[in-house]
């Protein structure tokens, strides 16, 4: 991320263009009940001089009624136009709070794989949420201040001056003290918010990690060691917090002094003229009652602008996340996508991230309606290669064509309808069955839904289901089997029925009644398609059509399995590596076959990887 520091004028900008803009008239209305609610207390201190001239020393009773009449009036009207505002701004703020908070998912699902690399889920949730809300919180206050509390300060203030400009000027004596102390707790306050939104982020990431992870780390008996982890991370968010509430509260603490500075300079010079005769005792409380009711306010108006540096610590962080640059570009004038099934080419195709190449110079050819596999050791690049052909990622040199078409010359939501993809995390969405196998397709026929249901093998669990599609699926699938989940998948890849598959290890984590079907489904998903599959387990792979050899981001050697064996090479000793001494460990609880077994020729006939492999690539 970029680290970048945004003034206090640029972000105020920002927001008004982006987001309160749209919203004038409505505050144009809330400002003109602000204006009402900060007149009266202007009204309730000049109603003083009367009270206490006419009606308490006078002893004038007639005045007393209209007196308290129009002090019942100012309360209602004071009543009246707080609400409206307070409702009005809170519309504002809420709706400027989600609006944020679309626009900010909208861009970060827009980045690339490696964005998402370096910026964990719980940072960008953290972002998201926590930050934007913090923003609608501070925001409804200050523009109430700004509003209410400016405008009745200014009110109170020309009471004031109405009284005796000297006393008013007097009040103000301890003004010029706080500028420099005041500006100093700002920049502080800004500081450490922003300190404590990216320790908020860190703790976030955190708990992320944790509640993904718990059945690992309850396995390695981590609760202690992640707790002391977690609250060792919240020691240090606390005191950031705290130093933070320091500054924060020091400006109003500003406030008061000055304020009992002018109060005493007040009373040290009108008390004489009011002994004196020179001014009288309701002009006396009406000033007083003016520079009382100010109080507040400027109390809340130097509050405000601390909680202004919260927000902005907020706001530079989300703004940062907005600004950041995005490395899959649309392109300006896209073209069609290709007709039928298409070849997939790269050609010279080079990925660096900093000086570590993961792909180099890399060229390979998958033919259209047939199935390529790509092995390789961890690492090798068969990963980015899926990457790069539904651009997650963009490559450093070279292209991907798709049927002769450049993947950067498609619109991306042409290119990636161009896929189906099928991985060993089958990740389910917390949501109806039915909503996890359409997503948000409505063009669905329930004809066409059952029909990929039962070739998907969704239909053999379904009854099972107490209510059958539409039952909630949990938090990442987690009502389901592993199984279920591939079987949903599949289910989901068949009704996009899209002209090329890709295959990642997508049967690896089941067991093996699980993998019969799911492969059995597989085998209906993968005919008529241009097929890609990464593959560890050579034996799911022996049939397929072509097979590319990888090491190190390069493609050392391509061919069908019986040419790869001939050769020798990286494949054969793979190959020799999985069957080892005329043996083959199965990764299904250690049952071994014989070589012969997992061979198409064998005399026993193919085992059950090597019969699930000819239902996938025959």
């Amino acid at each position: 991320m970029n680290d970048q520091t945004y003034t206090s004028a640029q972000l105020m900008r920002w927001i008004w263009r982006d987001y309160l803009k749209k919203h004038t008239w409505i505050m144009m209305v809330a400002v003109f009940f602000m204006a009402i609610e900060g007149a009266t207390l202007g009204a309730l201190a000049r109603l003083m001089e009367p009270m206490f001239d006419r009606v308490f020393i006078a002893g004038n009773e007639s005045a007393l009624k209209w007196v308290g009449i129009i002090l019942v009036g100012i309360f209602v009207l004071r009543a009246i136009a707080g609400v409206a505002q307070k409702v009005l701004l809170t519309r504002v703020a809420q709706r400027t709070s989600a609006d944020m908070r679309l626009d900010l998912l909208n861009r970060m699902m827009k980045q690339d794989g490696a964005f998402h690399q370096t910026h964990p889920p719980g940072f960008l949730i953290q972002r998201v949420q926590s930050d934007v809300n913090a923003v609608g919180d501070v925001w409804r206050a200050v523009i109430t201040g700004a509003g209410r509390d400016f405008i009745g300060l200014m009110v109170l203030m020309g009471v004031a001056i109405s009284i005796d400009p000297i006393w008013a000027l007097l009040a103000c004596v301890g003004v010029p003290l706080m500028v420099l102390p005041a500006a100093a707790a700002q920049r502080f306050v800004r500081r450490r918010s922003r300190e404590a939104r990216d320790l908020g982020a860190g703790l976030a990431t955190r708990l992320d990690e944790v509640f993904h992870g718990i059945v690992q780390v309850k396995l390695n008996a981590q609760e202690q060691y992640q707790a002391r982890q977690y609250s060792d991370m919240t020691d240090t968010f606390i005191k950031t917090e705290v130093r933070a509430a320091f500054g924060n509260s020091a400006i109003p603490g500003l406030i008061d002094i000055m304020s009992g500075l002018g109060f005493m300079a007040v009373i040290l010079y009108g008390g004489s003229e009011i002994i004196s005769g020179e001014k009288t005792i309701g002009q006396f409380m009406t000033f007083f009652t003016a520079l009382g009711f100010a109080f507040s306010p400027l109390r809340r108006l130097g509050a405000i602008s601390g909680l202004w540096q919260v927000a902005a610590a907020a706001l530079e962080r989300i703004r940062e996340l907005m600004d950041a640059p995005l490395r899959l570009s649309e392109p300006v004038d896209p073209q069609s996508p290709p007709q039928g099934t298409p070849d997939i080419v790269l050609d010279k195709v080079t990925l660096a991230y900093g000086d570590s190449k993961v792909l180099d110079d890399l060229s390979l050819t998958a033919k259209a309606g047939q199935t390529t596999a790509l092995v390789g050791a961890s690492g090798a690049g068969k990963s980015t290669v899926f990457n790069l052909l539904t651009r997650l990622i963009d490559p450093s040199a070279g292209q991907v064509t798709l049927g002769g078409v450049a993947t950067t010359d498609m619109a991306l939501s042409d290119l990636r309808g161009l896929f189906s993809v099928v991985t060993q995390e089958a990740l389910l969405f917390d949501e109806t069955l039915r909503a996890n196998i359409v997503l948000d397709r409505e063009d669905i026929s329930d004809d066409d839904l059952q029909k990929v249901l039962q070739a998907a093998h969704v239909a053999d669990f379904l009854p099972q289901l107490e209510h059958g599609l539409d039952t909630r699926v949990g938090p990442r699938g987690s009502a389901l089997s592993g199984g279920q989940r591939q079987r949903v998948v599949i289910a989901r890849a068949l009704l996009r029925d899209t002209p090329v598959l890709l295959l990642d290890e997508a049967t690896s984590a089941l067991d093996a009644k699980s993998e019969q079907v799911v492969q059995d489904a597989l085998d209906r998903l993968s005919k008529g398609r241009t097929t890609l599959v990464i593959a560890h387990r050579l034996s799911t792979i022996i049939n397929a059509d072509k097979i590319v050899v990888m090491d190190r981001g390069r493609v050392t050697d391509e061919g069908t399995h019986e040419e790869l064996l001939a050769r020798g090479g990286i494949y054969a000793n793979l190959y020799k590596l999985q069957f080892q001494d005329g043996k083959s460990v199965s990764e299904r609880g250690g049952k071994r076959a014989t070589r012969r077994d997992a061979r198409p020729d064998g005399p026993q006939g193919p085992n059950l990887l090597q019969r699930l492999g000819q239902a996938l690539f025959g």
